[in-house]
Order: structure tokens, then sequence, then C-alpha cells
């Protein structure tokens, strides 16, 4: 309209010269909205995407620092100190660093490794016999990882925090020694005679001439 009014040299109108900018600013206004909006939405995804891989890598650290953990104990507890002592738990980390039980001092732990999931300490579990026997992360977050574990963490599957994945370390069980136990019924099993008692003698099968 206006194009056509130049053309001709009229006059535009004050009013409709005000609608026409008001048009083409909501215009700008609305193509900016759009933009903020897809570019918000953008950012959001990529956060969430990064905040999950950054997840997943201290899930995977988790997994390793807390098994070094375990086997540093399972590696002081089978380690024999002075002759007639029983096999014992660390009682702290220092000694899965340094162990001073024998005349040459052992190192079971590289480093004392801390919780990657919330980079402070872990929280340790003791033993009921004394000492610790493993640790696990203070944190509440669902893991990731739900099924899939290794040997030695597959107790971890299906557990919905990752407080719940406890990193022990447990002495094999010994096998029970069988013991013989008296027959209280008296009745004799074959082979066998109860006490007191004297087999019957048997008689050879007579020979016929």
């Amino acid at each position: 309209m206006s194009d056509f009014r130049s053309a001709f040299n009229l006059p535009v109108s004050p009013v409709l010269s005000a609608r026409v900018a008001g048009n083409q600013r909501g215009g700008v206004l609305l193509f900016l909205l759009v933009a903020v909006t897809i570019l918000g939405l953008s950012v959001g995804i990529a956060g969430s995407t990064w905040t999950s891989m950054v997840q997943r890598a201290k899930e995977e650290d988790l997994l390793w620092k807390g098994n070094q953990i375990a086997k540093a104990i399972g590696s002081y507890y089978q380690t024999k100190g002075a002759p007639g002592k029983p096999l014992v738990y660390p009682r702290s980390v220092d000694q899965l660093l340094k162990d001073n039980r024998s005349l040459s001092a052992s190192r079971h732990l590289r480093k004392p490794y801390l919780d990657p999931m919330t980079g402070e300490d872990w929280e340790w579990i003791k033993a009921p016999e004394g000492g610790l026997k493993g640790v696990r992360s203070t944190s509440q977050k669902k893991p990731f990882k739900m099924d899939g574990f290794r040997e030695e963490n597959k107790s971890f599957a299906g557990m919905w925090q990752y407080r719940d994945w406890e990193f022990i370390y447990q002495p094999p069980k010994t096998a029970a020694k069988k013991t013989a136990t008296p027959n209280k019924t008296g009745v004799t099993t074959p082979g066998t005679t109860s006490p007191g008692v004297t087999p019957p003698a048997t008689t050879p099968p007579a020979t016929t001439q």
C-alpha cells in the first residue's frame, strides 16, 4: 500500500504507517522468540547429554576404583603377619598404603582413591570381626548400568542407587569336614555289623561226588 501511494505521490496516513511499522516489529519479535526457544532447547538437550556422559564416565571409574580397593583389602587379609597371628582386615586405608607387619613394608593400594561420584571420601564397611572389609559410595543417584556386570560385581544388578554398590572382600569359605555319625536306629548298613554282634558263620556249598 505504501508503494502504491509513493508511486502516485499520495500522502501516507500516519495511522497506516504506525500499523505497518508495528507489524514489522511484531514479526521480528516473533522470529526472535522462536529462535531463542529453539536455542534454549538445543542447549538443554546438549547439557543433558553432556551430564549423562560425565555420569557414565564417573560410573565406570567408580567400578574400577571400588574393585581396586576390594582387591587391596583381600591382599592385606591374605598376607600373613607375625607367626601365630590370625589373618585380619586392615584397620585403616593407611595400612593398605603401607603394610608394616613384616620386615619389608608392602603396598597393597597404589594411592588413596576418592569416591568418583562425590569427589569425597568413601563410606567404609566394617567387618563383624573388626577392621574394614570394603567401601561404598555415598551417592544416591540412580546408576545407568543395571546389568551386564563382571563376576565380582554381579550382585549390583538391578540396584537403584550407587550407595548400594558395596565393594567388599569376603575370605574364601573352607569346606566343612564330614564326620561320621553313629546310627541311632540300630539298623546295620550292608557290610557293617552292630557293636557286640557276631556275624553268622557262612557254610561253604556242598560238593557233589
